[in-house]
C-alpha cells in the first residue's frame, strides 16, 4: 500500500516524492474508475482500494468526494499558459489544441460530464466548482485581454461571453454531442471567434 506514513520509522519524513506518488495514484484511480464504470463508482473506499492507499491519507488531502473529483479533473484539465505570440488567433489556437489533447485522454469525457453534473447537486459547494472553472479558463481570459490591449480585438467586447464561448465549444462537442473534438473543430472555432471579436479594418 502506498502511504506517506511508510518509512517514518527510520526518522525521515515521507518526502515530496512519496506524497506525489500517493497523489498521482489516487487521482489516476478516480479517472480509471470513471472511465470504466462512471461517476457512480467513485467512492472513497473504491478509490482507496484501486490506488492502494489508506483512506486517512486521502482524507488529509481531499476531505470530501467533491474535492477529490475536482482534483482529478484538474490533474487532466488544469490551468495552462500560452506565451505572447503577438497574434490573438495563434494564441487562441494554442489554447484550444492543448485542451483538445487533454480532452482526448481516456476517461476525461466522462470525468468532465460528472464534474458538471455534480456541480448541480444540491449538496455540492458551488464555489469550489466555480473556482476550478476560473482556473481552467484563466489563460483564455488573459489572451482575450491581451488581444484587446494590442488592438486586435474590439475594446467593447464582453470578455466573459467570449471566454464562455471558447471554453464551451470543445466541451459541448465532447459531452453533449458525444464526439471527440478534433483539429477541424479547433480551426473553425478560431475562425468564428476571431471574426466575432476582431477589431474592424
Amino acid at each position: 500500500m502506498v502511504d506517506e506514513q511508510a518509512g517514518q520509522g527510520n526518522g525521515r519524513g515521507p518526502g515530496r516524492p512519496r506524497e506525489e506518488r500517493v497523489t498521482r495514484a489516487v487521482l489516476d484511480a478516480v479517472v480509471a474508475l470513471v472511465a470504466e464504470q462512471g461517476m457512480g463508482a467513485v467512492t472513497m473506499d473504491a478509490v482507496a482500494t484501486r490506488a492502494g492507499v489508506s483512506k486517512p491519507s486521502m482524507y488529509r488531502r481531499w476531505p470530501t468526494k467533491q474535492d477529490l473529483v475536482i482534483a482529478a479533473a484538474e490533474s487532466r484539465v488544469g490551468p495552462l499558459a500560452v506565451p505572447d505570440m503577438g497574434d490573438f488567433r495563434a494564441e487562441l489556437r494554442a489554447v484550444l489544441m492543448a485542451r483538445m489533447e487533454a480532452y482526448r485522454q481516456p476517461g476525461v469525457d466522462r470525468l468532465l460530464a460528472g464534474v458538471m453534473a455534480a456541480a448541480a447537486d444540491p449538496g455540492s459547494e458551488r464555489g469550489a466548482y466555480g473556482e476550478y472553472t476560473a482556473r481552467v479558463t484563466g489563460e483564455m481570459r488573459h489572451i482575450v485581454e491581451r488581444g484587446i490591449a494590442r488592438g486586435e480585438l474590439r475594446s467593447g467586447i464582453d470578455v466573459d461571453a467570449a471566454v464562455t464561448l471558447v471554453a464551451a465549444s470543445l466541451v459541448f462537442r465532447m459531452v453533449a454531442e458525444q464526439r471527440m473534438p478534433d483539429e477541424r473543430l479547433v480551426d473553425s472555432v478560431v475562425d468564428l471567434i476571431g471574426r466575432a471579436v476582431g477589431a474592424p479594418g
